[in-house]
């Protein structure tokens, strides 16, 4: 029988990555998106158990599932618009994936080998200039990972935090070619920018059943950024 995963952020670039591995390993899939002709909005408790109950009943208990819902949010502290990007990067950069996970818990727990991967940022590691509420969020993706580890370790379910780096997705489309080349650079090791599919697939691997003893884990998939500013 097909496990069964639920993606949040499923049609951006990154969760679409991860759908597409996540299918060709036999995972039966259901993407949680804004964008997509049946849309779920994961800050909307309410939304979220909804539609979790139908991937249930149309498909069984939920093995996986993957948070890779964000939104980037950023300003200074005393700027008129703080409060409003702090509130929305908190709710759907952190309490959105704590609602998908709370209402699948109780399925993840009883898998046996129940796996959660929640997409975080190196901003989770570290700061920037002007990025206070995406950065609070992601630090607080993190700390929701590590609990879900001590607390639910024993019953077989994992969760882990994957913490992207510089990658070509929607969130960074904006930014010019030439700017990006120049901090790839001088930031990151490797040269460049990564792909949605280079996160998606560390992301695919700690899903797998054999990923047992990797737990509260925090990996930066970044080039190599975070080791070089150690």
């Amino acid at each position: 029988m097909s496990r069964i995963a639920i993606v949040t952020g499923g049609a951006g670039s990154m969760g679409r990555a991860t759908v597409e591995r996540l299918r060709a390993r036999g995972v039966d899939v259901t993407s949680f998106d804004l964008g997509q002709d049946d849309p779920v909005d994961v800050a909307d408790a309410a939304a979220v158990e909804r539609a979790v109950g139908r991937v249930r009943a149309e498909r069984g208990p939920v093995d996986i599932v993957v948070n890779c819902a964000g939104v980037a949010a950023g300003a200074l502290l005393d700027s008129p618009q703080y409060v409003e990007q702090w509130e929305r990067s908190l709710a759907i950069n952190l309490t959105g994936a704590m609602l998908v996970v709370r209402a699948c818990i109780a399925d993840l727990a009883a898998s046996g080998t129940g796996r959660v991967v929640n997409v975080a940022s190196t901003e989770a590691l570290g700061a920037q200039r002007h990025t206070g509420p995406y950065t609070a969020a992601k630090h607080g993706l993190l700390g929701f990972t590590r609990s879900l580890a001590i607390d639910y370790g024993r019953t077989g379910m994992t969760a882990n935090c994957i913490c992207p780096g510089a990658t070509d997705t929607g969130m960074t489309a904006g930014i010019p070619p030439e700017h990006k080349d120049t901090f790839a650079r001088r930031h990151v090791p490797v040269g460049r920018y990564g792909t949605p599919d280079e996160i998606a697939y560390m992301i695919v691997a700690l899903t797998e059943i054999d990923a047992s003893f990797v737990n509260g884990a925090v990996i930066a998939v970044d080039g190599g950024m975070t080791a070089r500013n150690a």
